[in-house]
């Protein structure tokens, strides 16, 4: 690992400033996601209910991201951000009002996450598509994804485990309370860019000529197509593992909130590891055949997690799931970012966060009704299997989809070799929307 390449995409000011924001907020945010889960077991006892509310969470963004993405592709994304931040914001204080004040309800907390869903909808693809209006130099673009996974996992790392503490302190309702509060950061640091808004004139179009045409050019390019596949299919299927983790903590491992702190904690080293590697690499290059391991390895994972009955090696297997899987989705991400075209960035991002967070809500719901019927244990070995086909299958298919990309990175100027032998700058071509 090459540590002098891991900040390149901190010299851009912008970028910076939506680094040191978005790290305090996601802090906040991770420690939210466990004490919601930690809650609803504790309300109800039913992994049943931890997928129906999972499931109600993401719903709303599989339905609304794909119109997003063509709002966004309009819209200036800086402002739509600042927005969506704020209504997360008061999302998570009415939680906290709710918890604190002792009137919390099961369904209270569906509809709110029902409403969190409607605003990640439109909060998700902006983020993704963002990030290139914040790098001036394209070079650094596969760098500043990365270090958005690296940020996103070091959250992930620091969240639980505090959250894990103060729910055995003091209760859920901090953990809210404390995630409201975060969201300060991240709206001051937008407020702080300078960003250059450029409308362009494709964007008068009527709402469903601009999705037809979104979803024409996503279906047609075999790269996208096949990288979203593959998302959705992980998505589906192994994702939703972390819903169960209140069960596995408390009743295979006979533990509590602490407990899956560690757990969640541990899927966040290694997600923080794998986030790492990919951000020291400076090419695109290989990532395919990266994707198509990541996926198989994942899926073993799982498989062997579920098998675990001692906390030390249940935590260095979700190290391991954690590894597998932010570098297979933060793979499919940058090569998604470094072909697509500017000006269908919105719409192809939407249709990103649609397979990854859209697929999501169904997984869990899948899980939480398996793991009612068949146990949790059984639930995840049936996940990781189908982890492990799906990347098989991409395997078999890297012949085709090297072919066809190759060509892209020869033509289009994201992306400059370093690696001796190879030389200059590369282009990356655009792909057909015929």
């Amino acid at each position: 690992m090459k540590f002098k390449n891991l900040g390149r995409a901190l010299r851009h000011r912008n970028y910076k400033l939506f680094f040191s924001g978005q790290l305090i907020s996601l802090i906040g945010t991770w420690m939210q996601s466990l004490a919601m889960g930690w809650l609803v077991y504790r309300l109800t006892n039913s992994a049943f209910m931890l997928g129906l509310v999972g499931f109600s969470s993401q719903i709303p963004t599989f339905f609304l991201s794909p119109f997003a993405g063509v709002f966004l592709d309009r819209w200036n994304k800086h402002k739509v951000i600042i927005v969506t931040q704020i209504l997360s914001m008061v999302q998570a204080l009415i939680l906290a009002y709710l918890v604190l004040s002792g009137t919390v309800h099961i369904w209270y907390l569906v509809l709110l996450n029902i409403f969190i869903g409607m605003v990640n909808g439109f909060d998700i693809p902006a983020r993704q598509s963002f990030i290139v209006e914040m790098i001036e130099n394209r070079e650094d673009l596969g760098n500043a994804i990365a270090l958005n996974s690296s940020m996103f996992n070091a959250a992930r790392l620091v969240g639980p485990s505090v959250a894990g503490l103060l729910i055995a302190a003091l209760g859920e309702g901090v953990c809210f309370l404390i995630n409201g509060l975060s969201y300060i950061a991240v709206i001051l640091s937008l407020l702080a860019m300078r960003i250059n808004y450029v409308k362009h004139p494709y964007e008068e179009k009527h709402v469903l000529a601009g999705l037809k045409e979104g979803m024409k050019y996503a279906w047609k390019f075999v790269p996208i197509r096949s990288i979203l596949t593959m998302i959705a299919l992980l998505s589906l299927a192994g994702m939703p593992y972390t819903v169960l983790m209140p069960v596995f903590a408390r009743e295979t491992l006979k533990g509590g909130a602490h407990t899956l702190g560690f757990m969640v904690g541990a899927i966040g080293v290694g997600a923080l590891s794998g986030a790492l590697y990919l951000a020291s690499r400076k090419t695109v290059l290989g990532l395919g055949k990266v994707i198509a391991s990541a996926a198989v390895l994942f899926g073993i994972g799982l498989i062997l997690f579920s098998f675990s009955h001692n906390l030390i090696f249940s935590l260095i297997m979700l190290v391991v799931t954690g590894v597998t899987m932010m570098v297979h989705m933060a793979s499919c991400n940058t090569i998604l970012q470094t072909i697509v075209q500017d000006k269908m960035r919105g719409r192809v991002m939407s249709y990103y966060t649609m397979a990854f967070m859209g697929m999501t809500p169904f997984g869990s719901l899948i899980y939480g009704g398996l793991a009612s019927l068949l146990g949790a244990p059984q639930t995840l070995i049936f996940g990781g299997s189908v982890c492990i086909l799906g990347g098989l299958m991409f395997i078999y298919k890297l012949p085709i989809f090297k072919k066809l990309i190759r060509p892209v990175y020869k033509e289009k100027g994201i992306i400059r070799e370093i690696a001796e032998g190879i030389g200059t700058a590369v282009n990356l071509r655009t792909p057909p929307q015929n």
